[in-house]
Protein backbone atom coordinates (compact mmCIF):
# COMPACT_ATOMS: atom_id res chain seq x y z
CA UNK A 1 0.00 0.00 0.00
CA UNK A 2 1.14 3.29 -0.77
CA UNK A 3 2.76 5.32 2.23
CA UNK A 4 -0.24 7.79 4.25
CA UNK A 5 1.09 10.51 5.62
CA UNK A 6 -1.04 12.80 8.27
CA UNK A 7 0.42 16.03 6.44
CA UNK A 8 -1.11 14.81 2.96
CA UNK A 9 -4.68 15.23 4.23
CA UNK A 10 -6.62 17.17 1.62
CA UNK A 11 -10.04 18.27 2.51
CA UNK A 12 -13.28 17.07 -0.02
CA UNK A 13 -16.40 17.65 -0.01
CA UNK A 14 -18.80 14.76 -0.48
CA UNK A 15 -21.47 15.74 -2.75
CA UNK A 16 -24.66 17.08 -1.03
CA UNK A 17 -22.65 18.37 1.69
CA UNK A 18 -23.63 21.56 2.46
CA UNK A 19 -21.21 22.36 5.73
CA UNK A 20 -18.32 20.55 7.63
CA UNK A 21 -20.91 20.62 10.45
CA UNK A 22 -21.43 16.67 11.67
CA UNK A 23 -25.27 15.50 12.39
CA UNK A 24 -26.98 12.58 11.62
CA UNK A 25 -29.11 13.73 9.20
CA UNK A 26 -26.70 15.30 6.65
CA UNK A 27 -23.76 13.86 4.67
CA UNK A 28 -20.62 14.11 6.16
CA UNK A 29 -17.55 15.88 5.17
CA UNK A 30 -14.71 13.47 4.66
CA UNK A 31 -11.05 13.55 4.48
CA UNK A 32 -8.86 11.57 1.88
CA UNK A 33 -5.82 9.85 2.11
CA UNK A 34 -3.85 10.40 -0.77
CA UNK A 35 -0.75 8.19 -1.93
CA UNK A 36 2.48 9.64 -1.08
CA UNK A 37 4.09 12.05 -3.90
CA UNK A 38 7.21 12.98 -1.48
CA UNK A 39 10.52 13.17 -3.48
CA UNK A 40 13.17 12.65 -0.67
CA UNK A 41 14.99 15.83 0.32
CA UNK A 42 18.34 16.49 -0.28
CA UNK A 43 21.16 16.50 2.72
CA UNK A 44 21.96 20.17 3.25
CA UNK A 45 25.59 18.82 3.34
CA UNK A 46 27.45 20.93 0.51
CA UNK A 47 31.05 19.74 0.75
CA UNK A 48 32.65 18.32 -2.58
CA UNK A 49 35.56 16.79 -1.27
CA UNK A 50 35.73 13.19 0.97
CA UNK A 51 36.41 13.52 4.49
CA UNK A 52 38.95 10.21 5.13
CA UNK A 53 37.73 7.56 8.16
CA UNK A 54 39.37 9.16 11.24
CA UNK A 55 38.72 5.50 13.17
CA UNK A 56 39.56 2.04 11.68
CA UNK A 57 35.79 0.80 13.70
CA UNK A 58 33.24 2.41 15.79
CA UNK A 59 30.23 0.82 17.37
CA UNK A 60 27.16 2.80 17.82
CA UNK A 61 23.42 2.19 19.49
CA UNK A 62 20.42 3.34 18.19
CA UNK A 63 17.16 2.75 20.61
CA UNK A 64 13.58 1.43 20.06
CA UNK A 65 10.92 4.21 19.41
CA UNK A 66 7.04 4.40 20.19
CA UNK A 67 5.33 6.13 16.99
CA UNK A 68 2.23 7.36 16.61
CA UNK A 69 1.38 8.03 20.15
CA UNK A 70 -2.52 7.04 19.80
CA UNK A 71 -3.31 10.44 17.63
CA UNK A 72 0.15 11.14 16.00
CA UNK A 73 0.12 9.14 13.23
CA UNK A 74 2.88 9.65 11.69
CA UNK A 75 3.64 12.80 13.13
CA UNK A 76 4.56 12.15 17.03
CA UNK A 77 7.31 9.39 18.18
CA UNK A 78 9.09 8.94 21.17
CA UNK A 79 12.90 6.76 21.98
CA UNK A 80 12.54 4.43 24.99
CA UNK A 81 16.08 3.99 26.90
CA UNK A 82 17.31 0.46 27.01
CA UNK A 83 16.18 -1.37 23.93
CA UNK A 84 17.56 -0.85 20.89
CA UNK A 85 20.12 -2.16 18.19
CA UNK A 86 24.10 -1.77 17.61
CA UNK A 87 25.85 -1.88 14.50
CA UNK A 88 29.89 -2.36 14.09
CA UNK A 89 31.22 -0.77 11.53
CA UNK A 90 34.99 -0.85 10.14
CA UNK A 91 37.24 -0.19 7.15
CA UNK A 92 37.66 -3.01 5.31
CA UNK A 93 40.47 -3.02 2.38
CA UNK A 94 37.81 -6.18 0.97
CA UNK A 95 35.55 -4.78 0.23
CA UNK A 96 35.34 -2.45 -2.96
CA UNK A 97 36.19 0.98 -2.50
CA UNK A 98 33.17 3.16 -1.91
CA UNK A 99 30.87 -0.14 -1.15
CA UNK A 100 29.37 -1.66 2.11
CA UNK A 101 28.97 -4.90 2.79
CA UNK A 102 27.21 -6.34 5.57
CA UNK A 103 29.16 -9.59 7.17
CA UNK A 104 27.11 -10.79 9.88
CA UNK A 105 23.37 -10.02 11.32
CA UNK A 106 22.65 -11.40 15.20
CA UNK A 107 20.65 -11.29 18.04
CA UNK A 108 16.43 -11.16 16.40
CA UNK A 109 17.46 -10.58 12.60
CA UNK A 110 17.99 -13.97 11.64
CA UNK A 111 15.49 -13.48 9.03
CA UNK A 112 16.94 -10.58 7.43
CA UNK A 113 18.63 -10.15 4.09
CA UNK A 114 22.63 -9.11 4.46
CA UNK A 115 22.32 -7.77 0.95
CA UNK A 116 22.61 -4.03 1.70
CA UNK A 117 20.21 -2.77 -0.82
CA UNK A 118 17.82 -4.73 0.70
CA UNK A 119 18.64 -3.95 4.58
CA UNK A 120 17.43 -1.71 6.54
CA UNK A 121 21.05 -0.84 7.74
CA UNK A 122 22.77 -1.22 4.66
CA UNK A 123 20.40 1.45 2.93
CA UNK A 124 21.05 3.90 5.58
CA UNK A 125 24.63 2.81 5.64
CA UNK A 126 25.07 3.80 1.63
CA UNK A 127 22.60 7.21 1.98
CA UNK A 128 24.94 8.57 4.08
CA UNK A 129 27.96 7.75 2.39
CA UNK A 130 26.65 8.98 -0.63
CA UNK A 131 25.94 12.13 1.07
CA UNK A 132 29.20 12.45 1.97
CA UNK A 133 30.97 11.46 -1.33
CA UNK A 134 32.49 8.04 0.32
CA UNK A 135 34.50 6.46 -3.20
CA UNK A 136 37.98 5.58 -1.63
CA UNK A 137 37.16 3.01 1.68
CA UNK A 138 34.88 0.34 1.56
CA UNK A 139 32.91 -0.48 4.73
CA UNK A 140 32.39 -3.55 6.23
CA UNK A 141 28.93 -3.58 8.93
CA UNK A 142 27.66 -5.46 11.62
CA UNK A 143 24.52 -5.90 12.57
CA UNK A 144 23.06 -7.01 16.25
CA UNK A 145 19.29 -6.95 16.58
CA UNK A 146 17.86 -5.96 19.78
CA UNK A 147 14.80 -5.39 18.24
CA UNK A 148 11.96 -8.03 17.31
CA UNK A 149 11.34 -7.47 13.54
CA UNK A 150 7.43 -6.62 13.59
CA UNK A 151 7.29 -5.62 17.10
CA UNK A 152 6.46 -2.32 16.51
CA UNK A 153 9.19 -0.54 18.51
CA UNK A 154 10.89 0.81 15.28
CA UNK A 155 12.53 -2.20 14.98
CA UNK A 156 13.42 -1.19 11.22
CA UNK A 157 14.39 2.56 11.98
CA UNK A 158 16.76 1.36 15.18
CA UNK A 159 18.65 -0.40 12.32
CA UNK A 160 18.94 2.38 10.31
CA UNK A 161 19.54 4.98 12.74
CA UNK A 162 22.56 3.06 14.60
CA UNK A 163 23.97 2.06 10.47
CA UNK A 164 23.64 6.27 9.92
CA UNK A 165 25.29 7.01 12.90
CA UNK A 166 27.86 4.60 12.28
CA UNK A 167 29.15 5.64 8.74
CA UNK A 168 28.82 9.47 10.09
CA UNK A 169 31.02 9.09 13.02
CA UNK A 170 33.81 6.85 11.42
CA UNK A 171 34.43 9.92 9.20
CA UNK A 172 34.28 12.71 12.16
CA UNK A 173 30.74 13.36 12.05
CA UNK A 174 30.61 15.85 9.26
CA UNK A 175 26.85 15.45 8.81
CA UNK A 176 23.63 17.21 10.79
CA UNK A 177 21.02 15.06 12.56
CA UNK A 178 18.65 16.11 9.81
CA UNK A 179 21.35 14.61 7.38
CA UNK A 180 21.11 11.48 9.49
CA UNK A 181 16.98 11.41 10.06
CA UNK A 182 17.04 11.13 5.36
CA UNK A 183 19.61 8.69 5.57
CA UNK A 184 17.51 6.79 7.42
CA UNK A 185 14.25 7.88 5.94
CA UNK A 186 15.40 6.61 2.52
CA UNK A 187 15.46 3.54 4.41
CA UNK A 188 12.27 3.51 6.29
CA UNK A 189 10.98 4.83 2.75
CA UNK A 190 11.97 1.31 0.78
CA UNK A 191 11.11 -1.12 4.00
CA UNK A 192 7.77 0.15 6.20
CA UNK A 193 7.09 3.63 4.21
CA UNK A 194 7.25 7.32 4.28
CA UNK A 195 6.92 7.91 7.71
CA UNK A 196 9.45 9.54 10.04
CA UNK A 197 7.93 9.21 13.70
CA UNK A 198 10.73 6.13 14.01
CA UNK A 199 13.77 7.18 12.38
CA UNK A 200 13.39 10.77 13.85
CA UNK A 201 13.17 9.63 17.46
CA UNK A 202 15.72 7.18 16.92
CA UNK A 203 18.34 9.83 16.12
CA UNK A 204 17.45 12.72 18.12
CA UNK A 205 16.18 11.21 21.45
CA UNK A 206 13.36 12.50 23.22
CA UNK A 207 10.13 13.34 21.91
CA UNK A 208 9.59 14.46 18.39
CA UNK A 209 7.31 16.41 16.17
CA UNK A 210 7.16 15.92 12.25
CA UNK A 211 5.99 19.15 11.57
CA UNK A 212 6.38 19.21 7.71
CA UNK A 213 7.39 15.90 5.02
CA UNK A 214 7.75 18.13 2.39
CA UNK A 215 9.72 19.71 3.28
CA UNK A 216 11.38 17.63 6.19
CA UNK A 217 10.83 19.66 9.37
CA UNK A 218 11.03 18.08 12.90
CA UNK A 219 10.26 19.71 16.02
CA UNK A 220 12.05 18.02 18.99
CA UNK A 221 9.50 18.65 22.03
CA UNK A 222 11.57 18.79 25.28
CA UNK A 223 9.89 17.09 28.65
CA UNK A 224 10.77 18.52 31.67
CA UNK A 225 13.98 16.95 33.10
CA UNK A 226 12.61 16.60 36.55
CA UNK A 227 9.52 15.16 35.46
CA UNK A 228 9.27 10.96 35.99
CA UNK A 229 7.75 9.17 33.22
CA UNK A 230 7.72 5.24 32.88
CA UNK A 231 6.90 3.55 29.37
CA UNK A 232 5.21 -0.26 29.84
CA UNK A 233 5.90 -1.72 26.91
CA UNK A 234 3.94 -5.55 26.40
CA UNK A 235 5.02 -7.41 23.41
CA UNK A 236 3.06 -10.80 22.70
CA UNK A 237 4.56 -13.56 20.40
CA UNK A 238 2.63 -12.11 17.55
CA UNK A 239 3.93 -10.42 14.15
CA UNK A 240 2.13 -7.53 13.18
CA UNK A 241 4.13 -6.56 9.82
CA UNK A 242 4.28 -2.66 9.30
CA UNK A 243 3.00 -2.95 5.72
CA UNK A 244 -0.13 -4.65 6.82
CA UNK A 245 -1.16 -2.70 9.52
CA UNK A 246 -1.00 0.72 7.56
CA UNK A 247 -3.10 -1.45 4.49
CA UNK A 248 -6.00 -1.75 7.20
CA UNK A 249 -6.63 1.63 7.48
CA UNK A 250 -9.24 3.99 6.37
CA UNK A 251 -9.04 5.18 3.00
CA UNK A 252 -11.00 8.64 4.38
CA UNK A 253 -12.05 9.70 7.37
CA UNK A 254 -15.09 12.05 8.97
CA UNK A 255 -14.66 15.84 9.79
CA UNK A 256 -15.36 15.14 13.26
CA UNK A 257 -13.07 12.30 13.83
CA UNK A 258 -10.07 14.18 12.24
CA UNK A 259 -11.29 17.08 14.43
CA UNK A 260 -11.41 15.16 17.36
CA UNK A 261 -7.96 13.56 16.51
CA UNK A 262 -6.21 16.98 15.61
CA UNK A 263 -7.27 18.60 19.29
CA UNK A 264 -6.01 14.86 21.26
CA UNK A 265 -2.44 15.64 19.30
CA UNK A 266 -2.41 19.16 20.62
CA UNK A 267 -3.61 18.04 23.89
CA UNK A 268 -0.56 15.62 23.94
CA UNK A 269 1.99 17.92 22.85
CA UNK A 270 1.03 20.41 25.29
CA UNK A 271 1.01 17.57 28.23
CA UNK A 272 4.42 16.79 26.86
CA UNK A 273 6.35 20.20 27.15
CA UNK A 274 4.49 20.68 30.82
CA UNK A 275 4.90 17.14 32.30
CA UNK A 276 1.79 16.47 32.32
CA UNK A 277 1.05 12.70 32.90
CA UNK A 278 -2.63 12.64 33.13
CA UNK A 279 -2.90 14.89 30.06
CA UNK A 280 -0.32 12.90 28.26
CA UNK A 281 -2.18 9.53 28.86
CA UNK A 282 -5.04 10.78 28.20
CA UNK A 283 -4.76 12.28 25.40
CA UNK A 284 -2.52 8.93 24.44
CA UNK A 285 -5.41 6.68 24.59
CA UNK A 286 -7.75 8.58 22.37
CA UNK A 287 -7.20 8.03 19.00
CA UNK A 288 -10.18 7.74 16.75
CA UNK A 289 -8.87 6.80 13.26
CA UNK A 290 -5.58 4.45 13.49
CA UNK A 291 -6.30 2.48 16.71
CA UNK A 292 -10.03 1.20 16.33
CA UNK A 293 -8.79 -0.46 12.72
CA UNK A 294 -5.78 -1.73 14.27
CA UNK A 295 -6.49 -3.08 17.62
CA UNK A 296 -9.54 -5.70 16.19
CA UNK A 297 -6.00 -7.13 14.16
CA UNK A 298 -4.16 -7.70 17.15
CA UNK A 299 -5.43 -10.50 19.49
CA UNK A 300 -6.50 -9.35 23.29
CA UNK A 301 -5.49 -5.33 22.50
CA UNK A 302 -8.77 -4.19 23.55
CA UNK A 303 -8.84 -6.28 26.91
CA UNK A 304 -5.22 -4.90 27.26
CA UNK A 305 -5.72 -1.13 27.22
CA UNK A 306 -8.88 -2.00 29.67
CA UNK A 307 -6.49 -3.79 32.01
CA UNK A 308 -3.84 -1.12 32.06
CA UNK A 309 -6.24 2.02 32.88
CA UNK A 310 -7.66 -0.56 35.61
CA UNK A 311 -4.77 -1.16 36.94
CA UNK A 312 -3.28 2.50 37.07
CA UNK A 313 -1.84 3.46 33.83
CA UNK A 314 -2.40 7.08 32.68
CA UNK A 315 -3.47 5.59 29.21
CA UNK A 316 -2.81 3.24 26.60
CA UNK A 317 -2.35 2.65 23.06
CA UNK A 318 -0.70 0.44 20.18
CA UNK A 319 2.82 1.26 19.98
CA UNK A 320 3.94 2.09 16.53
CA UNK A 321 2.15 -0.55 14.23
CA UNK A 322 1.72 -3.05 16.98
CA UNK A 323 1.24 -5.73 18.00
CA UNK A 324 3.50 -4.19 21.11
CA UNK A 325 0.95 -2.28 23.53
CA UNK A 326 2.42 0.84 25.50
CA UNK A 327 1.19 2.65 28.79
CA UNK A 328 2.74 5.33 30.63
CA UNK A 329 2.84 5.88 33.80
CA UNK A 330 5.17 7.55 36.64
CA UNK A 331 7.14 5.08 38.98
CA UNK A 332 8.66 1.53 38.05
CA UNK A 333 6.86 -0.50 40.38
CA UNK A 334 3.78 0.74 39.53
CA UNK A 335 4.71 0.20 35.82
CA UNK A 336 5.62 -3.34 36.97
CA UNK A 337 2.04 -3.88 38.11
CA UNK A 338 0.34 -2.23 34.97
CA UNK A 339 2.78 -4.70 32.94
CA UNK A 340 1.56 -8.31 34.74
CA UNK A 341 -2.03 -6.88 34.41
CA UNK A 342 -1.31 -6.13 30.74
CA UNK A 343 0.27 -9.63 29.77
CA UNK A 344 -2.81 -11.34 31.71
CA UNK A 345 -4.65 -9.80 29.59
CA UNK A 346 -3.18 -10.82 26.77
CA UNK A 347 -3.15 -14.60 27.41
CA UNK A 348 -6.56 -14.19 28.47
CA UNK A 349 -8.38 -11.83 25.97
CA UNK A 350 -5.92 -13.21 22.92
CA UNK A 351 -4.25 -16.31 23.77
CA UNK A 352 -1.12 -14.71 23.09
CA UNK A 353 1.69 -15.26 25.16
CA UNK A 354 3.61 -11.51 25.66
CA UNK A 355 6.72 -10.03 27.95
CA UNK A 356 6.34 -6.59 29.81
CA UNK A 357 9.26 -4.03 30.12
CA UNK A 358 9.22 -0.58 31.86
CA UNK A 359 11.31 1.29 30.38
CA UNK A 360 12.05 5.42 30.91
CA UNK A 361 12.21 8.19 28.24
CA UNK A 362 15.50 7.85 25.85
CA UNK A 363 16.66 11.66 25.69
CA UNK A 364 20.23 11.16 23.49
CA UNK A 365 19.38 9.11 20.64
CA UNK A 366 21.42 7.11 18.53
CA UNK A 367 24.98 7.30 19.65
CA UNK A 368 28.74 6.52 19.66
CA UNK A 369 29.09 3.50 21.99
CA UNK A 370 32.88 3.00 20.59
CA UNK A 371 35.99 3.54 18.12
CA UNK A 372 39.12 2.30 17.39
CA UNK A 373 41.35 4.88 16.42
CA UNK A 374 43.25 3.99 12.84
Amino acid sequence: MATICCSQLKLNSIPGAGTATISSSKPQTHLRFNPSTFALPSSTYTKLSEPQPLFSSVRTFAPATVANLGPGFDFLGCAVDGLGDYVNLRVDPDVHAGEVSISDISGAGSKLSKNPLWNCAGIAAIAVMKMLHIRSVGLSLSLEKGLPLGSGLGSSAASAAAAAVAVNELFGGPLSASDLVLAGLESEAKVSGYHADNIAPSILGGFVLIRSYDPLELMQLKFPQEKSLYFVLVNPEFEAPTKKMRAALPPEITMSHHVWNCSQAGALVASVLQGDLHGLGKALSSDKIVEPRRAPLIPGMDAVKKAAIKAGAFGCTISGAGPTAVAVTDSEERGREIGERMVEAFSTGGNLKAMAMVKQLDRVGARLVSSVPK
